[in-house]
């Protein structure tokens, strides 16, 4: 067999072929009426999930927590923090979620835990404790100039000591844990079996390449008016770090038929391998190098952002997409997250557009193009709360109404670089996490339908979105033209059409790359000679054929022409969001604004 027919026989795989929907529980759905979305809630909307075609569910953060950094500063792994329920709630949960065919992950946050775990109060009070060996701990002559992520020194007195320091990459309230302890490491392994054993799914990774630290704790050259420089030049990625996450996975995943998402940052595409795929340490990993083209890595600060282009980000989006397939690994497809800002408004400001639009007919024309772009990239697809309604960011009037605590240390930075109030908030509005973890809305309702305040006393945790009226799940659920409706379509053609497995297992070859800011690429499987689903598949469950998608997005304000090859010229349009039927149009394809379509090659 030749090295190109190995690469067209893959296996059935279902963490490829699942549709992962992210919930963040604070803001899904609040079940109890007390303005905070809880476990409960997540359960009432399983229902809807179905619906929507959505087979894998992520939920962030729900386990005791201080809540410093919204649940990913954990002070208990086994017990569900009693804003969100209790552990009975959970166990339901999980049940009700597998009578409907759906799997759970939870999200794994094991590069630090909470200053209240009892792991760090031990640590602090008793020095002769095994526990203060969970800890990255150094004296004062020892420090670093690290700079945290969220801003200051990485390094904190410890209470209860004179001359004794902790690390925190992220808060101070986020004590970091000692992987280079191997009792710590046991401990994070019986706590993630305990779960597995539970019957969830598996895992997304929190932060996990922070988790091994440079041993000799160099101090590096400044890179910022603070004297400062990145932790993650000492903290990220680091060599060694491959022996924890090879353990990690023989002492846990390997032992279960589960899905493991890594947040990994700064992972090259060198060792992507390493990371992703059957070999490596996880299922797939995270590919950020598209997600946020207007960030600059030489100047991360909120204040300073980056013009990007179109043509740029495809760019990107093709080099990450043939760096993954050419090494043979996965990785998810996504828009939006709980740590950025919506996607209708974060890509449609950039140097060919203007931004999202306040005509909601071309708003979603914008929303669905995205979809459509990102959805039917190899890889398995994630969708973020809302983002099926094509919500865009909310409009807060005042820094205080900010609830996450790396808006609020941006806008200090940018306030200490001298930047003007009035910039400094429209720079930290527009970036802020919070536009993400606004309540999810249900319909027109009071407070979007994300709770019933029954006494009149309690308000949601975060404003509303100021579109609630309009963009909700019960006014886009009857409409068949909305963007709910349309990412519906979108899944079903993805998992159940005759398209399927050319949509999930194809190669992605870019397509029209000198067609100024279109972005399309076929999706090319080779199946069995008599083109049946049912076929597509050898008896071994190899995949043999032929088959070929393609997918056409207008990334731009304006019309586009583009010439027909022969192979579009008897094509099938599989969903398009302009409603059109044909493509054909005298030898040339004529796009609409924002128009984006899927194409069955005949």
């Amino acid at each position: 067999m030749s090295a190109k027919e190995e690469n067209n026989v893959m296996m059935r795989d279902w963490k490829k072929e699942t549709t992962v929907y992210q919930v963040y529980p604070k803001s899904f759905y609040d079940a109890n009426s007390d303005g905070i979305g809880d476990i409960a809630g997540i359960t009432a909307k399983l229902d809807y999930l179905a619906w929507l075609g959505v087979t894998t569910i992520w939920i962030s953060p729900f386990f005791k927590s201080p809540m410093v950094d919204n649940g990913y500063d954990i002070s208990d792994y086994y017990s569900v923090d009693p804003m969100f329920g209790s552990n009975e709630d959970l166990d339901e949960l999980i049940a009700e979620a597998k009578s409907r065919g759906m799997r759970v992950l939870f999200d794994l946050v094991v590069n630090h835990c909470s200053d209240q775990h009892e792991w760090f109060r031990k640590a602090c009070t008793d020095p002769n404790a095994p526990e203060r060996d969970y800890f990255v701990i150094r004296r004062k002559d020892q420090l670093t100039n690290w700079r945290s992520v969220f801003g200051g020194s990485v390094w904190s007195p410890l209470p209860g000591s004179d001359d004794e320091y902790y690390m925190h990459v992220f808060a101070k309230e986020q004590p970091d844990l000692n992987w280079e302890n191997p009792a710590l490491r046991h401990e994070i392994y019986k706590m993630m079996n305990h779960w597995l054993d539970k019957g969830i799914g598996g895992f997304r990774v929190d932060a996990i390449t922070y988790i091994k630290k440079n041993q000799d704790f160099p101090d590096f050259p400044a890179d910022g008016p603070d004297g400062l420089a990145a932790v993650e030049r000492g903290s990220c990625n680091q060599p060694g770090i491959e022996k924890f996450l090879s353990e990690m996975r023989r002492e846990t995943f390997d032992r279960y038929d589960c899905m493991t998402v890594a947040e990994a940052t700064d992972v090259p595409f060198s060792q992507l391998p390493m990371y992703s795929g059957t070999d490596g340490f996880f299922s797939m990993i995270f590919e950020f190098s598209y997600q946020d083209p207007y960030v600059d890595k030489t100047k991360p600060e909120w204040y300073r952002p980056k013009q990007w282009s179109v043509e740029e980000y495809k760019n990107l989006i093709f080099t990450a997409q043939e760096q993954q397939q050419k090494l043979g690994v996965w990785s998810p497809t996504h828009l939006e997250c709980h740590d950025s800002p919506r996607a209708l408004t974060r890509l449609m400001r950039n140097a060919d557009v203007s931004g999202a639009s306040d005509d909601p007919a071309v708003r979603r024309m914008q929303a669905t193009m995205l979809a459509t772009m990102f959805f039917f990239l190899r890889g398995t697809p994630f969708i973020y709360q809302g983002q099926e309604l094509g919500v865009r960011n909310t409009t807060m009037s005042s820094i205080d109404q900010f609830d996450d605590i790396f808006t609020h240390d941006q806008y200090q930075v940018a306030l200490r670089a001298g930047v003007d109030e009035r910039e400094a908030f429209d720079a930290v509005a527009f970036r802020s996490r919070d536009n993400a973890r606004t309540p999810m809305p249900w319909s027109d309702a009071s407070n979007a339908g994300f709770f019933t305040d029954v006494d009149g006393e309690h308000t949601s945790w975060l404003p509303v979105n100021n579109d609630y009226r309009t963009v909700n799940v019960s006014a886009e659920r009857t409409d068949e033209h909305s963007t709910l409706s349309f990412y519906r379509a979108m899944v079903a053609l993805r998992s159940t059409s005759s398209y399927r497995d050319v949509a999930i297992y194809g190669d992605c070859v870019p397509v029209y790359r000198d067609v100024r800011n279109v972005i399309a690429y076929d999706r090319h499987l080779i199946v069995d000679a008599c083109g049946s689903t049912d076929a597509a598949f050898l008896d071994d469950g190899r995949i043999r054929d032929e088959q070929t998608i393609r997918v056409i997005c207008n990334f731009q304000e304006t019309p586009c022409e583009i010439a027909l090859d022969e192979s579009m010229r008897d094509a099938q349009v599989l969903l398009a969001n302009s409603g059109r039927r044909n493509v054909d149009d005298g030898g040339v394809l004529r796009l609409e604004p924002f128009e984006a379509m899927v194409i069955a090659l005949r």
